[in-house]
């Protein structure tokens, strides 16, 4: 049996959870979701008559951690193009492919293989994508408690296990693939199997010892780990996946050309001033570069064999 739960603070969600890991059957899957604001807000930049630009940010991380971590550069975008700027949240990643899909936001920071369904299904457009530590790649890390004494995913057998998102490429699809290896499905390997629907909250979950493993994206990792160093003293990396192509940002294939080329040069330059090479520095990017769609062919293959070619 499945439960689809909704908590307001990560401190009840993980209380809940202990709960239900004691009291469930223990092959049973249960999704819950960290929820520190309303998912479909908004906050808006230089509110004024003009039109606002729509972007989506997916829950890499949580809502609450998306504002804090993506207002300073909304607001560069809005002083830049001298126009408003609304950043729109949803709770999945299918949701935001949704609102590109449908044209109602106008640019959207997506994970990878929320990238490679959106450009299977319906056309989604690579703008730019980030370059980090001069590369344009990122990984899956599987992660545990300090104290565990796991060594490899075989180590995970019967225990509890976050992913992230359903569409998640490092924290969903990766860790599949993983387990496949070993020959079992996540419901029947795991004692429980659980969604965090972000990787902070994944890490949180690894951290508090709600869960005794997961699969979370090497990015998301290391920026938490930069600004609270408690957490590489209670997490554990036992596993690296390959390299993968980083997150790109996308627009909608139908955005007007002239917009879609404004978008993508103002990224391209934003390294090229202080103020946003400061912005950019706090978000742990060097500056956005021109990629090409096969950067993502490993995740695309690796997508097409866990959720296509079951």
């Amino acid at each position: 049996m499945k439960h689809l739960l909704f908590f307001r603070t990560p401190w009840c969600a993980a209380f809940l959870v202990l709960i239900l890991t004691a009291c469930s059957n223990p092959a049973a899957k249960t999704d819950f979701r960290f929820s520190e604001i309303d998912p479909a807000s908004t906050s808006s930049y230089s509110p004024n008559d003009t039109k606002p630009l729509r972007v989506a940010v997916a829950a890499v991380i949580s809502p609450k951690g998306n504002v804090e971590s993506y207002s300073d550069l909304l607001a560069y975008i809005s002083h830049k193009l001298n126009r408003p700027v609304q950043l729109v949240q949803r709770q999945t990643y299918a949701e935001v492919n949704d609102l590109v899909k449908s044209g109602d936001v106008d640019l959207a920071f997506v994970c990878t293989s929320a990238y490679v369904i959106g450009q299977r299904d319906f056309g989604m457009e690579l703008l730019v994508a980030p370059q980090v530590n001069g590369e344009t790649v990122y990984y899956s890390l599987l992660i545990v408690p300090t104290d565990s004494s796991a060594r490899s995913m075989s180590d995970l057998k019967s225990k509890v296990f976050a992913f992230t998102d359903p569409m998640s490429l490092t924290g969903r699809v990766y860790p599949t693939s993983l387990v496949r290896s070993l020959d079992g499905s996540p419901e029947a390997f795991f004692a429980r199997l659980f969604f965090t629907y972000s990787h902070d909250n994944a890490i949180k979950a690894v951290t508090n010892k709600v869960a005794d493993g997961a699969s979370v994206d090497s990015l998301v990792y290391d920026y938490f780990v930069a600004r609270d160093s408690t957490i590489a003293q209670r997490t554990r990396i036992i596993h690296r996946s390959p390299a993968f192509g980083i997150p790109p940002v996308v627009v909608n294939p139908n955005l007007s050309p002239q917009l879609k080329e404004t978008l993508r040069e103002l990224l391209l330059q934003a390294n090229s001033d202080s103020e946003g090479t400061a912005i950019l520095r706090n978000l742990q990017i060097e500056r956005f570069v021109l990629v090409s769609d096969r950067i993502y062919d490993s995740a695309r293959a690796l997508e097409l064999q866990v959720n296509v070619a079951q």
